[in-house]
């Protein structure tokens, strides 16, 4: 009799044997989910191999309850893919199998496409004068939108353009004979203006170098300045792609850049093309990873997760920004979309593309053992001019002073140009700490141990940590004292200073607390392209390929926090937050003018990043790493552990670390267990052991070894564990 070995969410290692459903002789595909009893309740979970023995007494093994897809939801590509993900970051095979699916296919759903919508205005809604509606602006705000679009708009458009509530209203203009809706099997794109640009040399030789690989695997790592034009290279690629009845996926780092990017192709294509992202509901997820499956997305875009999105005809894979640390996954399934998306590549045999302006070390160094192809834009696209740095030193500025009197001479004169200038501090908030002027105490966070934030327009104290929020205190809780000061600053004491500054210029600002809900970002991005004599203030939001021709000056704040890290990585990261930064200016025909105010204007890593720019950084930064034996002349695992009480994880680190020793050699180094850089968290408290090896292969083995074992402890039951292979957060 066939036996069925299942994959079901679940934190053990390994797959579970079923019989055939009782009274049915229909085969079970590898692929197909099924209903299944586990303990006492049942799962979801699907189908990864049929075979005749079982390491399970057969009298306890228990049929399959119900057979869900009569025809596999999971392609053998993806599910090889699967298996490989799970035995190279030692994830549990049913957790990495219910990542793969959209969450609606994670429960007992029918993977059934659903039709979209189009809308779009009637004869006589496209007679409509939008000025006679303003008493119903909502009303007034949609017709204006489909008006402007007469073949129509879909649901994501109108969810990104429209208001909140523009469901209802659509209902009440259908029924008013304003608007029609006509159904569709996927969404098409409302914009079928078919823009082209001419190539420079450069762009022409890296799209003809992808475009000669288009048949095999071959990694490319697009090494292109700020503003060089490395999406025109992937329009040109993808184009050539799409022509030859092929799907090509593209993953950005941030959901705030799907939207622009969208726009990019739209205006290129005219082939249908899929979103996916967190922000989607999970009907939406569903629809849009049926279409990529059955080859009715001919382009699919996605943050992180899209990477296991299935494709009938996979032709390309795109990274852009590929240095980005969005691409890790930080919790649970640990993985790397960027390191997943090469494995991909190399299964399907297809190219895949790594873009950025500055490269990961990780990538360098692949480029420089021949592993991957090397194709270089160093000129800006068009007529844009490459940006001219000044570092001011901002040692003798009071500490209440945030901006220096070089940085507002210089906004003031390119405000007066009527150009943007961006001003850009990594950390949100009014201020980082709240501080009792008598008698030194702060506001803290009880659960983490770290101070609260201050929020003053909502009067909340929050920490960035665990989430936990608290009403600002009027009084010291310590002495009584109401002399309650905020130090340091945020993006939102920025704001409110350059209200100051500049009475009567529209400030923009772009972090996560206001663009929290939904469309408010596609909002203040449209802004921001759209005025000129504008500041934008933001975090790292802004960094990440925003393209906003009006901003002529960048000044960039508290540019030394990554100077003295213990993290090795903090260089890097500094490095290359401040290029990519700093490249958002001059984009255009304006030329571009970047402040960095330090406190160190004489440090290595600043001097050399601005005379010599990121590439000779790099190599430095390299060079270090490999007499240091750090990443990525070196293969790390960490081992994390927390609890309610630290000696239930330094007894489990301690037994885990007894178990590497047991099957190491003299090449593997075993340091710990420690404390967490981070102690605490959320009422845990946090440990780690970091297991290296300068050969990756007596890694894997080791940790392939250890893990299962260790999984059985039964100290790791008093734990929350976690093992994260290549870890990009150290300390």
């Amino acid at each position: 009799m066939s036996i069925y070995r299942v994959a079901i969410p679940s934190p053990l290692y390994r797959l579970f044997d079923y019989l055939p459903p009782l009274n049915s002789a229909s085969p079970i595909h590898p692929g197909s989910r099924v209903k299944v009893p586990f303990g006492r309740s049942y799962r979801i979970g699907v189908v990864l191999e049929q075979t005749n023995q079982s390491s399970v007494i057969f009298a306890k093994l228990k049929p399959i309850a119900n057979i869900i897809d009569s025809t596999p939801i999971l392609s053998s590509e993806l599910i090889n893919l699967a298996h490989w993900a799970s035995d190279y970051y030692h994830h549990p095979i049913g957790e990495v199998i219910s990542t793969l699916l959209p969450p609606a296919l994670r429960k007992e759903k029918p993977a059934t496409l659903k039709p979209s919508f189009i809308w779009s205005v009637t004869s006589t809604g496209a007679n409509i004068q939008p000025d006679t509606l303003h008493k119903a602006i909502h009303q007034q705000h949609i017709i204006t939108l489909l008006q402007q679009q007469p073949a129509g708009l879909n649901q994501e458009e109108l969810k990104s353009k429209g208001p909140e509530n523009w469901r209802s209203v659509i209902k009440t203009l259908i029924k008013k004979g304003w608007v029609h809706a006509a159904t569709t099997a996927i969404p098409t794109p409302a914009t079928q203006q078919n823009v082209t640009h001419k190539l420079n040399e450069e762009q022409q030789q890296a799209s003809n170098a992808i475009i000669s690989a288009c048949n095999t695997f071959k990694v490319f790592a697009l090494d292109g300045i700020t503003g060089s034009g490395k999406t025109e290279v992937y329009l040109e690629a993808i184009e050539h792609i799409i022509q030859t009845g092929r799907q090509a996926l593209v993953l950005v780092p941030e959901i705030g850049l799907t939207p622009q990017l969208l726009n990019r192709f739209k205006a290129r294509f005219q082939v249908p093309m899929a979103i996916l992202h967190s922000a989607i509901s999970d009907g939406e997820r569903l629809n849009t990873w049926l279409q990529a499956a059955n080859g009715q997305a001919h382009i699919v875009i996605g943050t992180r997760s899209a990477i296991f999105t299935p494709l009938l005809s996979p032709g390309i894979i795109i990274i852009d920004e590929e240095h980005d640390l969005s691409y890790k996954q930080q919790d649970g399934f640990r993985y790397s979309a960027r390191d997943i998306a090469v494995r991909r590549a190399q299964g399907a045999n297809i190219p895949i593309v790594l873009g950025s302006a500055t490269l990961s070390l990780e990538t360098l160094y692949n480029v420089s053992k021949q592993r991957y192809v090397s194709l270089k834009l160093t000129q800006r696209a068009k007529t844009a001019r490459l940006s001219c740095y000044h570092i001011v030193d901002i040692r003798n500025l009071r500490s209440t002073q945030l901006l220096s009197s070089e940085a507002c001479t210089a906004i003031q004169t390119h405000l007066e140009a009527q150009g943007q200038a961006l001003v850009f501090l990594n950390r949100r908030g009014y201020a980082p700490i709240l501080l009792c002027h008598q008698c030194g105490w702060n506001a803290v966070c009880t659960r983490c141990e770290k101070p609260l934030t201050l929020h003053q327009k909502s009067a909340r104290l929050r920490c960035h940590h665990c989430g936990a929020e608290h009403p600002v205190t009027q009084t010291c809780p310590s002495c009584t004292n109401k002399e309650l000061n905020p130090i340091g600053a945020g993006t939102e004491k920025i704001n409110e200073t350059l209200k100051q500054r500049f009475p009567g210029i529209n400030i923009i600002r772009i972090d996560r607390d206001t663009t929290r809900r939904k469309g408010e970002m596609e909002k203040l991005l449209e802004q921001a392209a759209a005025g000129n004599k504008s500041i934008l203030v933001g975090t790292q939001m802004l960094a990440k390929g925003h393209d906003f021709p009006n901003i002529s000056l960048v000044v960039v704040l508290d540019a030394d926090y990554g100077f003295f890290s213990p993290d090795f990585r903090a260089s890097e990261r500094l490095a290359q937050l401040l290029i990519q930064v700093a490249g958002r200016a001059g984009r255009a025909e304006r030329p571009g003018e970047i402040i960095i105010q330090t406190h160190h204007p004489e440090h290595p890593l600043l001097k050399q990043l601005v005379t010599k720019g990121y590439s000779a950084f790099a190599q430095t930064e390299l060079k270090e790493r490999q007499k240091a034996q750090l990443p990525p002349y070196l293969f790390i695992a960490l081992l994390r552990a927390e609890a309610i009480r630290y000696e239930h994880v330094e007894v489990f680190l301690q037994q885990a670390k007894k178990q590497f020793q047991q099957q190491t050699d003299e090449t593997t180094d075993i340091l710990g267990p420690v404390p967490a850089p981070m102690p605490k968290r959320a009422g845990h408290y946090r440990g780690q052991l970091l297991v290296q090896s300068p050969h990756r292969q007596k890694l894997q083995t080791l940790l392939r070894t250890c893990i299962p074992t260790i999984a059985e402890e039964k100290t790791a039951r008093k734990v929350r564990w976690s093992i994260d292979v290549d870890t990009q957060d150290v300390y």
